[in-house]
């Protein structure tokens, strides 16, 4: 790559590097599915303590956090990476696959947590900042909002911070490319579960009950035009059903049909719209066909939302990383979710993403030929510690 204003902290880095990628390696050996992650944290704590980080555990599950200071300033910054894994047999013939059957690291917080560790220990050698560093080690990201259960913990008021920063790997960017936008980036999700009751006849005799799965059916329709007709053309949202059961035998109609899917969206006035359409169209689609419709809804993930004066922090330091050629700021937001939405409503701070490169036939996040791409562990490090030592007012990177 061509040198940039950074190029010296990447050369300073480098000789680090191959120890974390080996780490890498052993924590995709040896996956951990979400709420699960305790050897993870087990050998993450081991390493921080090792350089002299000062190591607290237990928040949120297998939550746990480094706090490094140097100086005497009182300002504050936190780095979050994520631990857990997917439950997805791995398909691929890396030496280091996976040794868990059903169990991948099909996502890259492997990598993640490696580019982390990385930083950490640079910045633990150096200390060339002024204030602390808290290092988030983050549980249960894929399932259950681990972030949600550590601020519950009390992470930002056991480890306050001014800024909460993470990064993510993009399989279809260039690898060691940075992405940083300001306001959306990843989508909120609302669950919706429907059950459709009838009345149950045999299948000769259609007239004589109430068919839920043909009131299933125009359901689906019908729910699609939430977006098409209720939404402003301008704005985005989805609308997925992800499941519709019913029936058991081929000459009988059912009494009862269930459907299940998400609505995803990135500003809590569509949630709003979507959370009073859908259920109306339900249950009156429903009505209409003499059955009875019940709806729950349930939020989810909120919507991940970058504040623009610490995307424009992450923005500077991408530049000087990488340069311009491989900094993308019009990477358009993605329906996908992601529970570090939570740390971002407690506390302003920034996600970005890197480019993970092509892949294995081009593979994308969550798929079983799936990974990390160890160049990144270097390029990520040296962003997390351009960002502390911009942030906190370290010296400039070594010449």
């Amino acid at each position: 790559m061509a040198h940039t204003p950074f190029y010296p902290l990447l050369e300073a880095l480098r000789p680090l590097a191959p120890e974390l990628i080996a780490f890498r390696r052993e924590l995709h050996q040896y996956p951990e599915l979400s709420q699960q992650e305790y050897r993870t944290s087990d050998r993450v704590a081991a390493l921080l303590t090792a350089w002299g980080i000062e190591v607290t555990r237990g928040i949120g599950g297998a939550g746990l956090v480094g706090t490094l200071r140097a100086g005497t300033s009182q300002r504050s910054i936190g780095l979050r990476a994520d631990m857990d894994a997917l439950p997805i047999q791995e398909e691929t013939d890396k030496p280091y696959a996976s040794q868990h059957a059903g169990v991948m690291h099909a996502c890259g917080h492997d990598g993640h947590t490696a580019m982390l560790l990385l930083a950490a220990r640079y910045l633990a050698q150096t200390r060339r900042f002024d204030g602390t560093v808290q290092f988030i080690f983050q549980p249960d990201e894929e399932k259950d909002a681990g972030a949600a259960r550590m601020i519950a913990d009390g992470l930002f008021e056991r480890f306050p911070v001014d800024g909460v920063y993470a990064m993510h790997n993009q399989p279809d960017m260039e690898q060691g490319a940075l992405a940083v936008r300001a306001g959306p980036v990843m989508a909120g999700t609302v669950r919706f579960d429907i059950d459709i009751v009838g009345v149950g006849t045999h299948a000769a005799r259609p007239h004589k009950g109430v068919d839920p799965i043909v009131v299933a059916s125009h359901v689906v329709l019908a729910l699609q035009t939430i977006v098409s007709r209720n939404l402003d053309p301008l704005e985005s949202a989805v609308v997925t059903v992800g499941t519709l059961q019913a029936g058991t035998v081929h000459n009988v109609v059912p009494q009862r049909a269930t459907l299940s899917g998400t609505m995803r969206y990135f500003k809590p006035e569509v949630r709003d719209l979507l959370e009073q359409r859908l259920p109306l169209l339900v249950e009156q689609t429903a009505a209409a066909h003499g059955a009875r419709a019940i709806v729950k809804l349930t939020r989810g993930y909120l919507s991940t939302i970058n504040h623009e004066r610490e995307a424009g922090y992450c923005r500077e330091v991408a530049r000087r990383l990488v340069g311009d050629d491989k900094l993308f700021l019009d990477k358009p937001p993605s329906m996908g979710a992601e529970d570090f939405a939570y740390m971002l409503q407690a506390v302003p701070g920034c996600y970005v993403y890197i480019g993970n490169g092509p892949g294995e036939g081009g593979c994308l996040l969550h798929n079983p030929h799936y990974d990390f791409n160890d160049d990144n562990v270097l390029v990520g490090a040296a962003f997390w510690v351009a960002l502390a030592e911009t942030q906190l007012g370290g010296e400039a990177p070594p010449a």
